[in-house]
């Protein structure tokens, strides 16, 4: 059963309240693979988008569905792209408008990695199209970048989404990890998020812990899967530096 750590836990006495096998893998850790929507962002992007276009109530709740694990991600992304079916001019005018909102603490988190020499990856089921701008700005490269992609036709209208992405289908965040290991060569990897399709990431040959995130959304069944589960990303922050310190 998951641990839950108490929000805003300083780096002083964290150690006491992290299960001892994640803070050898934190110790260890070559990689830190982020969900994005709801997790690195505060947002959930094709919920916003939807509400953009007005049909916001509906693909919400197929949301919900896809994150809690009760359908299976791939049919849940195709029924909510053949609703909102977002074209080009209407991804830029939502964009425009609402920008991504980063959640407290990240910034910090990705500096500190810089600094220790730890990569991180956006692995995520939204849109390259939300999260490239997002990565350039934090300084993370488009390589590190694992998400899906809407395409469109000449026209700019909405034309499908593209099936070979790893994150559009279930499973496919362990398979973004397992392909992580297998061409960067990085032995130890942590996954972070928030839904159901995170917590798939950890299996034999993807991710080594998953630790859940419930800042956002709080989802029991996630809580349960989880090796740790914070509730503040200052946890995250607070527990990478206190292993390590050398």
């Amino acid at each position: 059963m998951a641990m839950t750590a108490t929000s805003g836990t300083s780096e002083q006495g964290i150690l006491d309240r992290i299960p001892p096998h994640v803070e050898q893998v934190l110790r260890q850790a070559d990689a830190i693979c982020f969900d994005v929507d709801s997790t690195f962002c505060e947002d959930e992007s094709i919920d916003e988008i939807a509400a953009h276009v007005g049909v916001g109530a509906e693909v919400a709740a197929m949301t919900h569905q896809a994150m809690g694990g009760t359908v299976t991600f791939q049919d849940s992304l195709a029924a909510r792209l053949a609703i909102i079916r977002p074209s080009l001019s209407v991804l830029t005018d939502f964009l425009s408008i609402h920008p991504p909102r980063v959640s407290r603490s990240i910034p910090d988190i990705v500096s500190y990695c810089a600094q220790r020499g730890i990569q991180v990856f956006l692995v995520s089921g939204g849109f390259h199209q939300v999260i490239d701008p997002l990565a350039a700005s934090m300084g993370i490269p488009s390589d590190h970048v694992f998400a899906n992609r809407i395409l469109h036709n000449d026209a700019g209208e909405y034309a499908g989404f593209d099936p070979t992405c790893f994150t559009s289908r279930s499973g496919g965040k362990k398979d973004a990890v397992v392909h992580l290991k297998a061409t960067q060569g990085f032995k130890t990897v942590i996954m972070v998020g928030d839904g159901a399709t995170d917590a798939e990431a950890k299996a034999p040959g993807g991710a080594d812990i998953f630790i859940g995130y419930g800042g956002v959304v709080h989802r029991r069944a996630v809580e349960e899967r989880a090796d740790w589960y914070i509730l503040d990303l200052k946890d995250l922050l607070a527990a990478l530096q206190a292993t390590h310190t050398d």
